[in-house]
C-alpha cells in the first residue's frame, strides 16, 4: 500500500525581542539552549525545514529593523507535530523561562500558515503573514495555535 503524504505543510514564524544583545551575560541561559533546541527540532517527528545560516541557527537574521528581535522560521508536516515540539518536548522548559530573556510581546509573536508541501517560505513571506495577523486577527492566511484553520480552508 502506498504512503499518502499531505499536499500541505505548516509554516511557522516567531519573533522575540531580547532583553539584551545575544552576547550579553543576561542572555547566556538562552544562548546555551539554542543549539540543543535546534537539534531537538531537527530530529522531531514531523519536522521539515528551518531557516539557518552557516552557523546553524538564525540568530543573525534580521527580518525586522530592530536589532534585538530574534526571528525564527520553520516548516512542519502538521500543526500537531509543531505543537508536540513546542509544548511536549524539552523545548517547553525554554518556553517557561522566556520572560528571563525576552520582553513580553505586545502583539502575537507567532504566526502560522499553510503552504504547499515542498515550498520553502521566505523571510518576506513571514513578514507579510505577521502583518496580516496583526492587522486582521487570525484568518486562514495567518493564524495562531489558539485560533487554527485547516489546510483546506
Amino acid at each position: 500500500m502506498a504512503v499518502v503524504t499531505s499536499k500541505f505543510h505548516l509554516a511557522q514564524a516567531n519573533i522575540a525581542r531580547m532583553r539584551a544583545p545575544l552576547e550579553d551575560p543576561l542572555m547566556e541561559g538562552f544562548a546555551a539552549r539554542l543549539e540543543p533546541l535546534n537539534a531537538l527540532a531537527d530530529s522531531s517527528p514531523g519536522f521539515v525545514w528551518r531557516l539557518q545560516t552557516e552557523e546553524g541557527d538564525a540568530t543573525s537574521v534580521r527580518a525586522f529593523e530592530d536589532e534585538l528581535i530574534l526571528f525564527n522560521l520553520s516548516v512542519w508536516e502538521s500543526i500537531e507535530a509543531l505543537e508536540a515540539y513546542v509544548y511536549r518536548s524539552n523545548h517547553v522548559a525554554a518556553v517557561q523561562q522566556r520572560a528571563e530573556w525576552f520582553e513580553r510581546p505586545t502583539k502575537s509573536p507567532l504566526v502560522l500558515w499553510w503552504i504547499d508541501a515542498g515550498h520553502i517560505p521566505t523571510e518576506t513571506e513571514a513578514q507579510k503573514r505577521f502583518e496580516l495577523l496583526w492587522q486582521n486577527g487570525p484568518t486562514p492566511a495567518a493564524f495562531t495555535f489558539r485560533t487554527r484553520f485547516d489546510a483546506d480552508t
